[in-house]
């Protein structure tokens, strides 16, 4: 989807303004991070920077070994997207954005005991643990389950805070 309509001029430091309807529909906050690309035809492209990038193996091995000790689909996200997946085709789930009830836990930065169906991984989520580095919410951590009877307690909880708090360490060095 473009915006037409919306010109800007480049001030003497080089700056332009994102117009507020845009940092509205793309949910940007004061102060978030942006890389910044060119194509071959000259248009500059903004894709939200991602921290949790970087993680490639260390996600990886954290959703696996969740799905191993617990049986439980597990998947990372990002402030967008799911960036880690284990316990269901990565192909299903990879690169999905994400659904209002993570971004509710990104911006309450609270953990969150949940049974809803989430119509993005039809999946029903039950624990989201957000993962903060120096006090920001750069994503969350999710055990998830396709039947609606499953109750998890504080056994899962503490696995997904351990985990939390390991990518966060990574992610702090």
């Amino acid at each position: 989807m473009k915006i037409a309509g919306i010109v800007r001029r480049l001030d003497d430091l080089g700056r332009i303004v994102i117009p507020k309807e845009v940092r509205r529909i793309i949910r940007a906050k004061e102060g978030e991070a942006f890389e910044i690309f060119v194509d071959r035809e000259g248009e500059i492209i903004l894709k939200r920077y991602s921290e949790l990038d970087c993680l490639g193996e260390h996600a990886k091995a954290c959703v696996d070994s969740l799905f191993e000790i617990t049986g439980y689909v597990s998947y990372i996200t990002d402030r967008d997207k799911i960036i880690a997946v284990s316990g269901i085709s990565k192909r299903e789930l990879l690169n999905k954005e994400v659904d209002f009830l993570i971004i509710e836990v990104i911006e309450s930065k609270k953990e969150k005991f949940i049974n809803e169906f989430d119509p993005i991984t039809n999946f029903f989520i039950r624990i989201i643990v957000p993962i903060l580095v120096h006090g920001d919410c750069v994503g969350t951590i999710i055990l998830a389950s396709k039947d609606e009877s499953v109750i998890m307690g504080e056994l899962e909880l503490k696995l997904l805070q351990i985990s939390a708090k390991y990518l966060e360490k990574i992610l702090e060095d």
